[in-house]
């Protein structure tokens, strides 16, 4: 038998033996065509199956979970430190500050105030009641794009009956702020 006979016959048995369906071009040279690889199938326990070492990298999660933990700070300070976010209501004679602040971070994570542009154009006074309650309206907004929907806030009580502290309080709750944060819950281990 002729040496080229005989390699192109071994081609096409390893072709054969090998699942791909030999082509023979004009050279004489035989070829495979690619045919998909067979995947195994998933197993169903593999995709319910649980990470032991998860690390959660949204602590927000948490909070809202009321699981993180709260720094409780000295009891003799004012205000206390046990909270995730605490808000704070500044009336002067000229403007109204509000701002939101974290408990690991004393810059405010959210303000609003009537020094803004934005607010000032459409107020008469910029310490009116209206003044506080457009501020409420807007730190309401702010907040709910920003995820933070509960908030300790604890006002200074001789001006805590006044009517503009009331109308920024009520203009908050209607905007779906919760003044007030859950419990910590303790789990055992």
């Amino acid at each position: 038998m002729n040496t080229a006979k005989m390699a192109l016959s071994v081609r096409v048995l390893l072709g054969k033996l090998q699942g791909c369906r030999p082509i023979l071009a004009a050279n004489q040279t035989a070829r495979c065509l690619s045919q998909a690889a067979s995947q195994p199938e998933p197993c169903a326990e593999e995709n319910e199956s649980v990470n032991p070492t998860f690390v959660n990298r949204n602590p927000r999660n948490l909070e809202q979970m009321a699981l993180a933990v709260k720094d409780r700070g000295w009891s003799t300070v004012w205000p206390h430190r046990e909270f995730y976010h605490r808000l704070e209501f500044i009336r002067t004679k000229s403007h109204v500050t509000a701002s939101v602040f974290s408990s690991s971070s004393p810059i405010p994570v959210l303000t609003c105030s009537t020094k803004e542009w934005a607010l000032k154009r459409d107020l008469h006074s910029t310490s009116c009641v209206a003044a506080c309650q457009a501020v409420g309206e807007v730190l309401a907004q702010r907040c709910q794009q920003a995820g933070i929907t509960r908030m300790v806030y604890r006002a200074i009580p001789w001006t805590y009956r006044s009517d503009a502290v009331q109308s920024f309080r009520t203009a908050l709750k209607e905007g779906g702020i919760t003044l007030s944060e859950p419990r910590r819950k303790y789990i055992d281990n």
